[in-house]
């Protein structure tokens, strides 16, 4: 293995200082750098239309992340929509139903979580299965949600309201780093579409979640670091045992 130096995570850089990564940069002795290699934009008001979706007809709405919650009030506001104090929330995870009070009052809402994932939050809405559903998203939705609401006979329908887009990576000239770390099959494209010539070599290549691992193999790269494991349920702690096996003197923070 290579001694690993730089690792450029392709992703916001955290706003607090209690990152794990900034933990694994002062304890591997690496340089980590950030930078979105893709960004959310809205979808435009006639895209919005075209797809016939009205807000009326629902009295109940999946949100499964902070996106969601964000453009579906956005795009409520600017169709005058007032979301009645009688809607329903089912939300993925505890962290979505708090950043959902941004928006509404709990003790004014009806407001249900399961606790991580769409199969959990699954049999919390087949108990309300006599609703109507609206389930905001982006264009690029797990396949498993949809289907398994199709499976329950739950009365829903998929509203997209914002879009992956790869972002302008041109300031960056090359990646010339150790690793380059993706946590989605958008990332992938994005490096592509930005360098279209970018040849692996020497670089190693982190990749979150299997069809990250699946879009970076299909793209011709050799995948080194594979998160979750079983020993690395986050990127931080698969990196964090790479560069430790990789550069022998990293000294791991327990």
């Amino acid at each position: 293995m290579l001694k690993v130096k730089s690792v450029l995570v392709s992703q916001p850089k955290p706003e607090t200082e209690k990152s794990p990564y900034f933990d694994l940069a002062t304890n591997c002795k690496v340089k980590i750098d950030f930078r979105p290699f893709i960004h959310i934009e809205a979808v435009s008001s006639k895209d919005f239309r075209s797809q016939r979706i009205t807000f009326t007809e629902f009295d109940s709405i999946v949100f499964t992340s902070r996106n969601a919650i964000d453009y579906f009030f956005a795009v409520a506001e600017e169709t005058r929509f007032n979301v009645h104090e009688t809607m329903k929330y089912f939300c993925i995870s505890d962290a979505i139903s708090f950043y959902l009070q941004k928006y509404v009052l709990y003790r004014k809402r009806k407001v249900f979580t399961g606790k991580q994932t769409f199969e959990e939050l699954l049999p919390v809405i087949k108990k309300h299965k006599e609703g109507n559903f609206l389930v905001p998203c982006s264009d690029i939705i797990s396949p498993n949600i949809p289907a398994s609401l199709e499976k329950e006979n739950i009365n829903f329908k998929t509203v997209i309201l914002y879009r992956t887009v790869c972002s302008d990576l041109s300031d960056l000239k090359d990646v010339n780093y150790d690793v380059l770390a993706f946590f989605s099959p958008s990332g992938i494209k994005s490096l592509f579409q930005n360098f279209p010539e970018f040849k692996q070599k020497e670089t190693r290549i982190a990749v979150f979640g299997s069809t990250t691992c699946k879009a970076a193999e299909e793209a011709g790269l050799r995948v080194d670091i594979c998160a979750p494991q079983p020993e690395a349920p986050s990127m931080t702690k698969a990196l964090e045992l790479y560069i430790k096996t990789a550069n022998k003197n990293c000294i791991s923070k327990k």
